[in-house]
């Protein structure tokens, strides 16, 4: 075949690859621009990684609650967010020079970057000493990865003694800490939970609440019948990079609640090395902003 024909059969390959490279976003997903940098030179970055689609409607809505924080990192006019869709940026620049990394998708087996590059990428952000912030499932990873990741964060969800499933919790205590400034009593109504975690003793418990003792799986786990459980927490690295996981956010509709949006918020500008207000960080969000940008999901057949 000459050399021409195959040229344009490359570029046929490449044109195809750009136009499926966002095939699961939905039109109004699409409207939202990706990877994109700061207007203003020196506004710190905070890079926002959502998973691809996962579960049913209204729960794994990686890309919606993205950019509702998104939407309240602007609020606060101390971070420029970059959204990044389906797991893994198109371009890998948008980690350059970034202040905080945020990974908000699936875990374990399915964690995005467990490719040997991508796992390399992440390491390189948490040794440049940005933050770390990691929510639901993605505080789980293979047992080949867990001590390395317990270093990142400062825990590691296992299944040799973690525990998991959907209840209330409510939070009506909380320790002085600047992630949780502004942050007053809440409930989360039957979200999910991943608890019962390695921790490093340099972790620092920030929500901890009761759990249905039936939901105690582990040996290890049953060993702590009634014993409150922590769900959040924070971790300052040895290289003086901060950390902050939180295991819930399930379910999309609980974003609605403003005081675990402005604890989150607050968690990655601490994160990023950014002060948070005394009162905590502007979330202001919209009902019609809650229910914007939600994936393509069928209902499960009844």
């Amino acid at each position: 075949m000459k050399s021409t024909a195959l040229h344009a059969i490359a570029l046929g390959l490449a044109s195809l690859l750009c136009a499926t490279s966002h095939a699961e976003l939905t039109e109004e997903q699409r409207r939202i621009p990706l990877e994109t940098e700061a207007p203003t030179p020196g506004l710190p970055k905070v890079v926002l990684l959502a998973g691809s689609v996962s579960n049913k409607p209204g729960q794994h809505e990686y890309f919606a609650g993205c950019a509702l924080m998104a939407d309240c990192l602007r609020q606060s006019g101390k971070v420029w967010p970059v959204l990044v869709a389906e797991g893994w940026p198109k371009n890998e620049a948008v980690f350059k020079d970034a202040r905080a990394l945020v990974v908000y998708a699936d875990g374990g087996p399915r964690l995005s970057f467990l490719a040997p590059e991508r796992w390399n990428r992440v390491r390189q952000v948490a040794d440049s000493g940005a933050g770390l912030v990691f929510l639901h499932q993605a505080v789980e990873v293979p047992d080949d990865r867990a001590s390395e990741f317990q270093q990142w964060i400062g825990a590691v969800w296992q299944k040799d003694i973690g525990c998991r499933g959907h209840w209330d919790m409510e939070f009506s205590q909380f320790p002085k800490h600047p992630v949780l400034q502004g942050v007053t009593a809440f409930a989360a109504p039957l979200d999910g939970w991943l608890y019962n975690l390695h921790f490093s003793p340099q972790a620092v418990p920030l929500l901890a609440g009761a759990v249905p003792d039936k939901s105690r799986s582990t040996a290890n786990a049953k060993s702590h019948a009634e014993r409150p459980e922590v769900v959040a927490w924070a971790f300052e690295r040895a290289n003086k990079g901060r950390s902050f996981a939180f295991t819930g956010c399930d379910l999309h509709r609980n974003w609605g609640v403003e005081s675990q949006r402005r604890m989150l918020v607050n968690a990655i500008l601490w994160s990023a090395g950014i002060d948070v207000p005394s009162e905590g960080a502007p979330v202001s969000i919209t009902p019609a902003a809650l229910s914007a940008n939600l994936d393509a999901k069928h209902a499960p057949a009844k």
